[in-house]
């Protein structure tokens, strides 16, 4: 059985590194990231070191493709190298990102140098069981990411998150108390899991896993403690609705929950957690602090959870505003050597908006437009105006207004009468001809 010995603290006790969701190969909105996430894994590599870390976990979606490219394979193989250098075990599962099969190759051997991967639903009680410092156990269960019409015809169960999730919970206390529990040593039962826990807060870049999937029970609401987020995405607005949920309730028993999907870093109970990605990937995760979670624990229990944090890459920032404003405003200096997101909300679209943005904001990458035209020109819509037209003209007209958020110039009215009289007497001709 694998040792791990060391300790930096004054208390004698096993360090855990809790990560997902590297999306290795990643790109945002065309431009790479590799560099970013080299960079990145290099910090939690030095974590490693620095912290005296015994065992990393890595939650899902390791690569973002299936197929991932030959330069997202070298990260990973070098991110791994250098943690077990830095004198960790890793431990990683396949999210729904990932090619199960091919994220698993190579994993009887690879488990011999301490890298143990968990891809296939026959490994969920495979534990990689460790020796606590303090004289317990710990025991990690690799959930891989579970399709629900698949796993529950395998396992027999209802065909929706809950129903599987819970069955390979069950299988996991099961193959707990047999190998633990006439033991004299206490073991820390930490599962890892790739999923939606029902409150969760998404971002914008996680891909859903089954909103065309039946779901299951409704969950039961939770106690405000396990609805006590942590801070670091306080304005996230997105989310997750019932659809591919699966409630907390189900990890009952469990020491600590690694889970991982969600991009954001968040609590979801006291010892039921995500560890959030190590990059922000959608301009929705512009607030949040990223990094990595760890989990002590001691004599075959858990007893603390701190957070870790890590920042590669250029910053995001998010601006809102007229062209003008945005243009010229010193407060918004700080966006200036930033990837941006810019909406412009000048009633008619500036002229050259775009190539004026980038000339101050050369990281802008995502470009909207969203005319500010007040409360009461947003009452009238489309349809209402098209409903209430008496002509021709009106139809064409309101057209216009409805595409460029504001009425018809006299010029343009002349060139729709025009051009409407042209059709008419078309009309006519062929009329005539007939």
């Amino acid at each position: 059985m694998p040792s791990a010995s060391r300790a930096t603290d004054s208390v004698v006790s096993m360090l855990i590194l809790h990560t997902s969701d590297w999306h290795l190969g990643r790109s945002f909105h065309g431009t790479g990231l590799l560099q970013a996430q080299r960079e990145v894994l290099g910090q939690m590599a030095a974590t490693v070191r620095e912290r005296g870390v015994d065992l990393v976990l890595v939650s899902g979606d390791v690569y973002d493709r299936a197929l991932p490219a030959a330069d997202a394979v070298e990260i990973l193989d070098r991110a791994l190298a250098e943690l077990v250098s830095a004198g960790a075990v890793v431990v990683l599962t396949s999210g729904n990102h990932d090619s199960a099969i091919r994220l698993g190759f190579g994993g009887h051997l690879m488990g011999a140098s301490g890298v143990h991967f968990r891809t296939r639903m026959d490994q969920v009680t495979a534990p990689v069981v460790l020796d606590d410092p303090d004289g317990g156990l710990v025991a990690v269960y690799g959930v891989p990411y579970l399709e629900p019409r698949h796993a529950g015809q395998v396992w027999e169960v209802d065909p929706n998150h809950t129903a599987v999730t819970a069955e390979a919970v069950r299988r996991i206390h099961e193959d707990a108390d047999t190998r633990f529990g006439s033991q004299d040593q206490e073991a820390a039962v930490i599962a890892m899991a790739h999923l939606f826990a029902a409150g969760g807060a998404g971002s914008d870049s996680e891909r859903d896993i089954g909103a065309d999937l039946p779901q299951g029970e409704a969950p039961e609401e939770q106690a405000p403690e396990e609805q006590e987020w942590q801070a670091d995405c306080p304005s996230e607005e997105l989310l997750v609705g019932t659809l591919g949920q699966v409630p907390v309730s189900v990890f009952e028993g469990i020491d600590y929950v690694a889970l991982g999907h969600l991009h954001g870093r968040q609590r979801m109970a006291e010892t039921v957690r995500y560890s959030g990605s190590p990059l922000p990937y959608s301009f929705s995760e512009a607030n949040h602090t990223k990094g990595g979670l760890l989990v002590r624990t001691a004599g075959g229990s858990v007893t603390g959870v701190e957070t870790v944090d890590w920042s590669a890459g250029r910053k995001l920032a998010v601006l809102r505003g007229r062209i003008e404003d945005l243009m010229d405003d010193p407060d918004h200096a700080w966006a200036e050597d930033r990837w941006c997101q810019i909406t412009v909300t000048d009633p008619v679209r500036p002229p050259q908006a775009y190539r004026r943005l980038k000339e101050r904001f050369d990281g802008l990458l995502n470009f909207v437009l969203d005319p500010d035209v007040g409360a009461a020109a947003r009452k009238s819509t489309y349809a209402a105006r098209l409903a209430a037209a008496t002509s021709d003209l009106e139809v064409c007209t309101g057209f216009v207004e409805h595409v460029r958020q504001r009425p018809a110039s006299a010029s343009e009215t002349a060139l729709l009468t025009t051009a409407l009289a042209e059709s008419r007497n078309e009309l006519e001709d062929e009329g005539s001809a007939a």
